[in-house]
């Protein structure tokens, strides 16, 4: 059912009290309010998304909507009763079944064993046959395909997921609480995933749907509550909103959400050829084909584990791929290591922020200094004020330029990467060729924004850009240029304005686009 047509059945149903509420609830954590007496409720047969990013206090409300938290001020109502939540496992008691976005199965357990797992319902002596047809019949009531004899370590993360699903319905679950589904899927299997979610609200199930990405919230949802730093900043129907409307919800300012293609010169500024990187019998990356050129963001799509993170180490020379070539600039790096690739002018902003990217135990200053060019003695004032001057540009929060690298959260560290790479690319001698693996992850909107805005800046410098990503959307909009990784194997490549949805779903997938046309 589309979401504007559940909007207006929903209207039948407001005399009833809603299938679950969060009045005035309060979450402190040591230093940290994540939720601050938040108003929310779903209703019976509707999708309502909680929207927010990283550190708004989404995944907490829905954690003290199943009882996996309990609130330190506040009341979880059930259907018009109170509710004193102790665990999930009362939570799946009154019909509350949360599915996380880290799924909680035993590999080496059937998709049936990890199903009825510490069930408390379960009699003492289990029909097998009968639990396995249970399963194969909800999954195909929700559209939930499941084979209950298959071994979990078995399947892709898409029917891993699906297993989660059946899990808290096969559970009795009428209020499912979904935190951030989509973000390991392919766009097919989040399109599979909206079909599973209409038909479950409509059986009179409420769904509460956990993402901070604006498209799939526009498509799915009844109605939105926007979250920013543990508050509730507004609460809409989905119908009578937009993307830009809830962007600024969630940022608290105007924010630029079109999309800005280059031109290039034509020029190639990095270059692989036939790469192959091998573990031991098994091969990462193979024979990869890619040229990026000066002027032009290439993004390289793909889902989690299919050599994206080998493919930027293989480029940035800290990998020797076994074969094939890596020139940067025209000039060729192959097995030279990570300083060679620098000095032919690569910039590189890897996955690995407080690993690769940073050195935990130094300060800003002295990270910021890592790859930077400089006279053999280095003068510390001027350091010292360019670290400042990055925390300002960069909205970075740290203690002060002096603090260790170790204390930032995951997207403050992103930020201070991003500000030591970013800084001389395009300029005489700077860096012409720029990596970065999942540039916004862990940003708000307005970071995010910020972020694209250095990458566009870079391309319009002349610079080649490869964006590696997970996000498909971030891919779509900053790249000219889109090529999908599957298996170690470019699958697709194209123009991103020439490449479909659905052409670069299905190569994520490991379909030929060309076979199902």
């Amino acid at each position: 059912m589309p979401p504007s047509e559940a909007a207006a059945g929903s209207e039948t149903v407001r005399s009833r009290p809603p299938a679950i509420a969060a009045v005035g609830v309060t979450k402190r954590f040591p230093g940290v309010i994540a939720n601050a007496d938040v108003d929310f409720h779903v209703d019976v047969g509707e999708v309502h998304t909680i929207l927010g990013e990283n550190g708004a206090g989404k995944s907490t409300l829905a954690a003290m909507l199943c009882g996996l938290y309990r609130p330190d001020e506040g009341t979880v109502v059930r259907d018009g009763s109170p509710l004193r939540l102790r665990s999930p496992r009362d939570g799946l008691a009154h019909g509350i079944g949360m599915v996380h976005q880290h799924f909680r199965l035993v590999d080496r357990f059937t998709v049936a064993e990890n199903i009825i797992l510490g069930d408390p319902t379960q009699p003492w002596l289990i029909d097998p046959e009968a639990v396995e047809d249970e399963v194969a019949a909800i999954g195909e009531r929700f559209g939930l395909p499941v084979d209950p004899h298959a071994r979990i370590g078995d399947l892709t993360v898409g029917q891993r997921q699906r297993v989660e699903i059946v899990k808290v319905l096969y559970r009795g679950a009428d209020v499912l609480l979904l935190d951030e589904p989509t973000a390991v899927l392919t766009p097919p299997e989040v399109e599979a995933l909206f079909v599973t979610v209409r038909a479950m609200v409509a059986e009179g199930k409420a769904v509460v749907f956990i993402s901070h990405k604006l498209g799939e919230v526009m498509s799915v949802s009844d109605r939105v509550t926007v979250m920013r730093n543990g508050h509730v900043t507004g609460e809409v129907a989905t119908a009578n909103t937009s993307q830009r409307e809830l962007a600024e919800l969630m940022v608290g300012r105007s924010v630029v959400l079109e999309t800005r293609r280059g031109t290039t010169s034509g020029e190639v500024g990095l270059s692989a050829a036939g790469l192959v990187v091998r573990d031991d019998d098994q091969v990462a990356l193979d024979h990869v084909d890619l040229d990026v050129n000066q002027g032009e963001i290439v993004g390289i799509a793909g889902v989690a584990g299919n050599g994206q993170r080998r493919l930027a180490r293989a480029l940035a020379g800290i990998e020797t791929p076994a074969e094939g070539t890596v020139v940067i600039g025209g000039v060729d790096v192959t097995g030279r290591g990570a300083l060679a690739a620098r000095r032919a002018g690569l910039a590189f902003v890897p996955e690995d922020r407080l690993g690769t990217g940073l050195v935990p135990g130094l300060s800003l200053t002295d990270n910021m200094l890592l790859t930077r060019r400089r006279a053999f003695f280095v003068d510390r004032k001027t350091a010292r004020a360019d670290a400042e001057q990055a925390i300002v540009e960069y909205e970075i929060k740290a203690p002060g330029t002096e603090a260790e690298a170790r204390v930032l959260s995951g997207g403050n560290a992103q930020k201070v990467l991003l500000a030591r790479e970013l800084a001389e690319v395009g300029e005489p001698g700077g860096p012409q060729v720029v990596i970065v693996s999942s540039p916004t992850r862990g940003l708000d909107v307005g970071a995010a924004e910020f972020v694209r805005g250095l990458l566009h800046e870079a391309r319009e410098r002349g610079a080649a850009v490869l964006v590696i990503s997970e996000d498909l959307d971030e891919v779509r909009s900053l790249a000219d240029r889109i090529a999908v990784l599957y298996r170690g194997r470019i699958a697709l490549e194209g123009p991103a304005d020439e490449l479909r949805l659905d052409e670069i779903g299905m190569a994520m997938a490991g379909v030929d686009p060309a076979e199902v046309r």
